[in-house]
């Protein structure tokens, strides 16, 4: 895939301004679109690079590694790729999204901190729950869990991504293989119910304890009375989990990874064209069973939404959990190819950011683009430059 016509930093260098003038921001949300414009330009800094053979020189800038960032996901994620493979086991791969119904995006707006943890937590606990129980597998399974906020257009869509290993280890230490009926891991009628009232449970006690900020689409909830009109609404239709066929096998899983980890809410390469102070972008309508289409925004829109989807400072949106959680996964993992009868595999080999740009895009940086035989070398670095923020009131 080539390099994009056009880059979300172009619609924020053009529109941002204006977008800022009549749009109040929080301050994170500046600091993410001032980092976007500045990715890969003299203001971060760089170095300049000069061929062993015919003498050519080139500078390349520095990345601002911002996580929203379209130009700053693909090391960060071929990274995290190769530390999960180590953590395969030979067994079927489940993938379930658990999803928040659209009269909660209000809310979500207003308390993405809050909504989003419960979100990972009331999935979790649904998943561990059906994992415990003797009728359905009777042990202790893991989950890796991503966070989605977003839908192909870019609205408000927040959903999370579940990979589940299909078994778990029992209270002796022995793997035990999920019974899912149908291919699939867990009954999807029954989870729906459980996941919701988990969900409702763990909003009302954010109520209780006032824990819950109502703004913007979300101010007209905040009394006793229209809040419980609310949670009434909530159990009138059955929210949404799809649970799908298990994973044709490890190496599928990781491909499945690698595009849904590091996924930000829209890739430059969809933007088709920006004038007319309009952004237009190519889509998949998932309701037409993903016809591809193409849409039309006002700027001032389309960085609206994109703001939507900048999570809170310091947010976790990878998540692992049970055998697979950080403080436990080691030994987990070493009891589960014990009892499978299988050896760990290799760990990976350290790579830097130059080979891994190398095995993820085919981009040899070292290649001299001139002679096609010389091998470029660094001659010079120059630092950041120290100026005011590109965008009004970024700091």
């Amino acid at each position: 895939m080539g390099r994009p016509q056009h880059e979300v930093a172009d619609v924020i260098r053009k529109y941002g301004t204006g977008f800022l003038a009549e749009s109040r921001q929080p301050a994170h949300h500046l600091r993410t679109l001032d980092a976007l414009i500045k990715c890969r330009t003299a203001a971060l800094g760089g170095h300049i690079d000069g061929c062993d053979s015919c003498g050519h020189q080139q500078v390349s800038y520095n990345s601002c590694r911002n996580r929203h960032c379209p130009k700053c996901q693909g090391l960060n994620q071929q990274r995290w790729v190769d530390a999960r493979e180590a953590d395969l086991l030979p067994v079927p791969y489940y993938h379930v999204v658990f999803t928040l119904p659209d009269k909660l995006h209000g809310l979500c707006m207003s308390n993405p901190r809050a909504l989003y943890h419960l979100l990972f937590r009331s999935a979790w606990e649904t998943t561990q729950a059906f994992a415990a129980d003797p009728k359905y597998l009777g042990a202790q399974t893991g989950m890796v869990a991503v966070l989605h906020t977003w839908g192909q257009n870019l609205s408000l869509h927040p959903h999370v991504h579940c990979i589940v290993p299909g078994g778990g280890l029992t209270t002796a230490g022995n793997w035990r293989h999920a019974k899912g009926k149908d291919n699939f891991l867990f009954p999807a009628t029954a989870m729906k119910k459980v996941y919701r009232a988990k969900f409702v449970s763990g909003l009302r006690q954010l109520y209780k304890e006032q824990k819950l900020c109502f703004q913007g689409q979300a101010a007209a909830l905040a009394s006793p009375t229209a809040f419980g009109a609310l949670m009434r609404s909530l159990f009138v239709k059955p929210w949404v989990i799809h649970a799908k066929k298990p994973f044709a096998g490890p190496q599928q899983v990781v491909r499945y990874l690698g595009r849904y980890t590091h996924r930000i809410a829209i890739s430059n390469h969809r933007i088709k064209a920006i004038k007319d102070g309009k952004v237009t972008f190519g889509w998949k309508d998932y309701r037409k069973n993903g016809k591809k289409s193409v849409m039309s925004l006002a700027a001032s829109e389309f960085l609206r939404r994109f703001c939507l989807h900048i999570l809170p400072p310091g947010f976790v949106r990878l998540r692992h959990y049970g055998i697979l959680a950080s403080r436990s996964k080691t030994a987990a993992l070493e009891q589960a190819r014990s009892s499978l009868g299988v050896q760990p595999p290799p760990p990976p080999p350290e790579a830097d950011w130059k080979e891994l740009l190398l095995k993820t895009t085919g981009i040899d940086l070292d290649a001299c683009p001139c002679c096609k035989t010389g091998r470029m070398q660094t001659i010079r670095t120059f630092h950041k430059a120290r100026s005011p923020p590109t965008l009004p009131l970024a700091v």
